[in-house]
């Protein structure tokens, strides 16, 4: 739960009917989402504050151990079965029925149990944010250097001919990607713009290429493995000699390419747009030396993603595990 700054919305004088929400109540939020069906309950760990009267809400009888609530109460599962035996459909959302909700069992552990799993959660949810903080400076600091470099302006010591501006032509051959529906299965990936798809028994290229979106997703280039083959949505870049894959692949992460855009409907980009882009490069050594330092900031994000998705996979299984 989270405090509104701002507001929502509403008249001064419409207050008077709004309801005080204190720390260690729980509302009910009734709307119908794919991951809470029945609505869902949120306990108030942050403060005291007001709620709209069209919410309802629980007050305990005694102060309940607020940060063990958070997250039974964050339990689909258990929630779930408790809330189809205490909710009712309403017009625009769920209604919460109190009296089949108060009579249902619900078994807990001693209070100095609950503290402790509360602590546990919160010490892992502590974790995760700060993980994502640093995924995010990481990420900052990438732009930056992105920007900073691929302009001439940062340069690495012992670097100082000038760079060349030439088009992306220059420097790659872009390729169209293909149907894959009359290959067998086997073990060659084949990407889309939203990455793997599936795997078949041939490959459409055997040189590690860029694969960047010709429809669909037109900003989100990545390095493509060889051997691979891509849909006819994506378009795959080779590098042409004289020229280094991972500098490239900067250079790609550094373009605007929704600027590029040559739709009114659904985004798509040509290969002429492409080819006919502008772009400034260092000798080969230089490439490699830029190549080689956003190759690692790219290792260190997936690194840090990867620790992300196994903390919040681990917190999943103990919400499910733990309540039971």
């Amino acid at each position: 739960m989270r405090f509104n700054p701002r507001g929502n919305g509403a008249a001064h004088s419409s207050l008077s009917s709004y309801k005080i929400l204190r720390r260690g109540d729980i509302a009910f939020e009734g709307n119908r989402h794919r991951s809470h069906p029945f609505g869902q309950l949120v306990i108030n760990d942050i403060g005291d504050g007001l709620m709209s009267s069209r919410f309802q809400s629980i007050r305990p009888k005694e102060p309940c151990v607020i940060s063990f609530w958070k997250y039974l109460l964050q339990n689909e599962r258990d929630m779930r079965r408790l809330l189809i035996c205490s909710t009712k459909a309403g017009t625009l959302m769920n209604e919460f029925v109190f009296d089949d909700f108060s009579r249902l069992d619900v078994q807990l552990p001693e209070r100095d149990e609950q503290e402790k799993i509360g602590a546990l959660f919160r010490l892992l949810d502590s974790i995760i944010a700060a993980e994502k903080r640093k995924l995010q400076l990481i990420e900052m600091k990438k732009r930056l250097l992105l920007q900073r470099i691929l302009n001439g302006k940062m340069r690495f010591m012992g670097f100082c001919d000038s760079w060349i501006q030439l088009k992306l032509d220059d420097a790659i051959c872009v390729c169209s990607g293909k149907d894959y529906k009359h290959l067998s299965k086997g073990n060659i990936p084949v990407y889309g713009t939203g990455g793997y798809m599936t795997s078949v028994s041939k490959a459409l290229s055997n040189r590690d290429a860029i694969g960047i979106g010709r429809k669909g997703t037109i900003d989100k280039p990545y390095v493509l493995h060889a051997p691979f083959w891509t849909v006819d949505t994506l378009f795959y870049a080779l590098p042409r000699n004289g020229y280094d894959l991972n500098f490239l692949f900067a250079v790609f992460q550094n373009i605007n390419w929704k600027s590029k855009n040559e739709s009114t409907g659904l985004p798509s980009l040509s290969k002429k747009n492409i080819e006919n882009t502008s772009i400034i490069t260092p000798s080969i050594d230089e490439q490699y030396r830029i190549g080689e330092l956003f190759s690692l900031f790219d290792s260190i994000l997936d690194e840090t993603n990867q620790k992300i998705r196994l903390l919040e996979k681990k917190r999943k299984a103990l919400l499910r595990d733990m309540f039971v």
